[in-house]
């Protein structure tokens, strides 16, 4: 009997895409081990070690993220932040000037402003690298021999190679989406949060027996986790189907009969884009709060107010999520682009009149995504709840839900989608015996 899985390595296209894929993923956790020049790596990890008994909650948010590679100080510490900071602001100034949007839509403008947008990346790497080795000096302070080379080499050393790391980064994900499996940087992302897994479930078990967590909490905490996967699956796959029909229509000498189909609106149009979006925005500021605010008081005291567990950081994480859902729905479905599309084409909307086309997708896409944005919102402020209600560790907690296990539903799903297209284009069946998996992007 033909067994999918079996499939996927019998289609040479997409086994060399997941061979390719994979390669591309061992070469950023080998560079996630990589330090920077000038790093005593014996010195980092004891002062590390200090830090996780102490439970510093900006150092493991900052590490989490980032696959391991902060608190090894290595060539891919920033991760691939950065690069979706400069999006976030690209685009923003598409929406505030009308002139930088007259460019992308121009023929060659997307080039262009994906050229800008790698410019200011390199921007944003250095002034989050300068950081970087600021908080490193303070680091050497307080352990005396952690830098081996003279301040002023070490930070145009490090500031060099953590930037240069970062773009390697963005070159991989264009890679992974070009001649991978699709998804390139949420797969880089996705990697990085895998590999912490087996530290997490390690220290779970460690605390376990140790008595430090109660057993009863574990199993508690244990069934919310499944119980939030399964409605994070379902919330993923949740569709409004808007119908459509289309009048007869002559095209050259050929006439085309009456059709009917659909829009397919999702629950969360967005997908995980908004919680990566809002992380990326509050992560910006708190790395440099935490790394510079040794040596700046006030930088120090937002590093202290903006913890990621602290009241005002949620709070404002949740309002970012519903921004970014509102943002990025309007940016990729636009009504307005929509309705144009379905007169032009001879359609309609049964029971709405042509004119009012758009009103009625902005009214079903504001109710769509409020509930979506606000279930995006609880899923993400999970791990505070569960720190402060059970008393579990930041490494733990962070896979218990929020952006982690967003990320890691919502990748996961846009990948099988992709890896599914690939096997029907070649007269395979799908992953699955009954329907069919849907991604995100429509």
């Amino acid at each position: 009997m033909a067994n999918p899985f079996i499939d996927i390595f019998r289609v040479k296209e997409l086994r060399e895409r997941i061979v390719f894929t994979f390669v591309l993923l061992v070469v950023f956790r080998i560079g996630a081990v990589l330090p920077v020049p000038g790093i005593n790596v014996q010195v980092l990890n004891n002062y590390f070690l200090a830090q996780q008994n102490s439970g510093n909650a900006i150092i493991d948010y900052l590490d989490f993220f980032a696959g391991g590679a902060f608190s090894n100080f290595s060539v891919f510490m920033l991760g691939i932040m950065p690069y979706i900071s400069m999006s976030i602001i690209m685009q923003l100034l598409l929406i505030a000037f009308p002139s930088i949007k007259k460019l992308s839509q121009e023929e060659g403008g997307k080039k262009k402003i994906h050229t800008y947008q790698r410019y200011g990346t390199v921007i944003v790497c250095l002034i989050q690298s300068f950081a970087v080795t600021q908080y490193a000096q303070s680091i050497s302070r307080q352990t005396s021999d952690l830098l081996t080379l003279p301040i002023l080499p070490f930070s145009l050393i490090a500031m060099l190679t953590v930037t240069v790391g970062t773009m390697f980064l963005m070159w991989m994900g264009e890679q992974i989406s070009k001649r991978g499996i699709g998804n390139g940087v949420s797969l880089l992302i996705f990697a990085g949060i895998v590999a912490r897994l087996p530290h997490a479930v390690w220290e779970l078990f460690g605390r376990v027996r140790t008595r430090e967590l109660n057993l009863v909490f574990v199993i508690v905490v244990f069934v919310m986790f499944i119980a939030v996967v399964t409605l994070v699956v379902f919330e993923q796959q949740g569709q409004r189907k808007i119908p459509v029909n289309y009048a007869k229509r002559v095209v050259g000498r050929r006439m085309y009969g009456a059709q009917s189909t659909y829009i397919p609106f999702k629950i969360n149009p967005s997908g995980v884009i908004p919680v990566i979006f809002a992380s990326s925005i509050l992560t910006f500021p708190l790395q440099i709060a935490s790394t510079i605010g040794g040596n700046v008081p006030w930088l120090a005291a937002v590093a202290r107010v903006l913890t990621p567990h602290g009241l005002l950081y949620n709070v404002l994480y949740i309002l970012l999520i519903i921004f970014f859902a509102y943002f990025y729905t309007q940016v990729s479905l636009n009504p307005i682009e929509i309705a144009k599309n379905i007169r032009e084409n001879g359609g309609s909307i049964p029971g709405i009149r042509a004119e009012n086309i758009e009103r009625y997708l902005t009214k079903i896409l504001n109710r769509i995504v409020l509930p979506g944005s606000l279930y995006l919102a609880l899923i993400a402020i999970i791990p505070s709840i569960i720190q402060w209600a059970f008393k579990f560790p930041s490494s733990i907690s962070y896979l218990m839900g929020g952006t982690s296990l967003l990320i890691l539903v919502g990748v996961d799903l846009d990948t099988m989608s992709q890896i599914e297209g690939l096997l029907k284009m070649h007269h395979h069946d799908g992953l699955t015996k009954h329907g069919r998996l849907r991604g995100r992007n429509l």
